[in-house]
């Protein structure tokens, strides 16, 4: 199979009596094989500012974000092979962070909400949308690799 890899990098010039009293920036790199390099931060809702950075890419977005982008593309080599064709796809999707049994915090479930343009002739009526996300949903990698629910409204 195949490899993928990210280069995370963080500095800090922060004394180390401010380290140890969390007193440090949370913001760091991400870099990937393709020449992208993301900036990546704690969330603010986890490490308040100035240690994190609303701006930069949290941890937990990304996550979102990558459950999100496996469906879409699972989504789409499943409508084409099925003679379906897409315009256009957009998934305001959502993560939510709960505490677990165990007292540390995960997120515990993403709700795609894929809002779909389809072009041509050939569309799916709603059993046949509610398959290929099903069967999406089975195929995606990255479904496939978590524990988190994910639920598909619309």
């Amino acid at each position: 199979m195949a490899e993928h890899r990210a280069t995370i990098t963080w500095t800090t010039t922060a004394p180390p009596a401010d380290f140890t009293k969390g007193k440090y920036s949370r913001e760091h790199l991400w870099a990937f094989d393709g020449g992208v390099t993301v900036p990546g931060s704690a969330s603010p809702s986890v490490v308040p500012l100035p240690w994190s950075s609303a701006t930069a890419v949290d941890p937990e977005e990304a996550f979102v974000a990558s459950v999100a982008s496996c469906h879409m593309l699972t989504f789409l080599f499943l409508a084409a092979k099925q003679g379906f064709a897409l315009a256009g796809y957009r998934d305001a999707a959502v993560g939510v962070l709960t505490k677990g049994t165990n007292g540390v915090p995960w997120v515990s479930r993403i709700t795609l909400r894929p809002a779909l343009d389809w072009v041509g002739d050939k569309r799916p009526n709603a059993a046949e949308l509610t398959e290929l996300h099903h069967r999406a949903h089975e195929q995606c990698f990255i479904a496939n690799s978590i524990k988190t629910e994910v639920v598909v409204e619309g």
